[in-house]
């Protein structure tokens, strides 16, 4: 069995698989099981495990995934690089259901979610100005046209609590704000990561326009999950080309998070 891992994907709504012929494992963590099993197998020469961030069943909302059981499951498993497949809501006109949006940015409208490791025994401030890996977005982006994907490099991915969408008032304040596109699940697992020291891309598919973009009733949660099953297939393709582009030795500044800091991690 392969017990060990250079890259993780956590997947998003209607991202529940990835890996055809892999070895299922059952971890705990100090912060509880992960959302699922998590499989690991190979991708060309790159070993991978896969988590579905919902659950296979998604049975999790985004308010109460185990986001740090997730990352800690990642790293224990010997993760140092994480893609994080997604599906958003545009808050621009110009960004249409479809559009692969690798963000560079990140605003954090969640309330009450455990988004720390260090919250016992001692403060520990990590930076976190760029929370994405300059590296995975270089990757992410050159896949993505590559693969004919309309890709919008850069930009600002606005994390809603939820389960709830927007009212229209709110997606006209994050439009007017310059905020790129909305979601549920990029906080805290982005800073999790950062406290791990590990490479953490969002790979961000544009669904639909949020309710404050054009006219009409908002999106609804069914026509979210049929738009990703619909484009499933080639999100896994996308997926699996930018674990293969993702670079063999790190030489981004996630490798440094925690220099300073003597901390046990797994």
């Amino acid at each position: 069995m392969v017990t060990r891992a250079d890259i993780g994907v956590l997947g998003g709504s209607g991202f529940y698989s990835l890996l055809d012929d892999a070895e299922e494992i059952e971890l705990d963590t100090p912060y509880g099981p992960p959302s699922d099993v998590v499989t690991i197998g190979h991708i060309g020469s790159r070993s991978v495990a896969f988590i579905p961030r919902h659950g296979r069943d998604h049975r999790f909302p985004p308010h109460r995934i185990p986001y740090r059981a997730n990352l800690w499951a990642l790293r224990k498993l010997g993760v140092r690089q994480v893609l994080a497949p997604s599906a958003v809501g545009s808050l621009r006109a110009e960004y249409g259901p479809g559009a692969m949006v690798i963000p560079d940015q990140l605003v954090d409208r969640t309330s009450g979610r455990a988004q720390t490791y260090y919250d016992d025994d001692r403060a520990i401030h990590v930076s976190f100005a760029d929370p994405y890996c300059p590296s995975g977005r270089s990757a992410a982006v050159e896949t993505a046209r590559k693969g004919g994907w309309e890709t919008v490099d850069g930009g600002t991915l606005v994390v809603i609590e939820g389960p709830r969408f927007s009212t229209r008032a709110e997606s006209q304040w994050y439009a007017g704000n310059g905020w790129s596109i909305v979601g549920m699940t990029g906080f805290p697992e982005a800073i999790l990561a950062r406290e791990l020291a590990l490479c953490y891309t969002s790979l961000s598919l544009v669904t639909d326009h949020d309710a404050g973009v054009e006219a009409g009733q908002g999106v609804t949660h069914d026509e979210v999950l049929e738009f990703f099953a619909q484009n499933v297939t080639r999100m896994r393709t996308l997926v699996s080309d930018t674990v293969q582009a993702l670079p063999d030795k790190r030489t981004c500044p996630c490798v440094s998070a925690l220099d300073g800091f003597s901390l046990e991690l797994p």
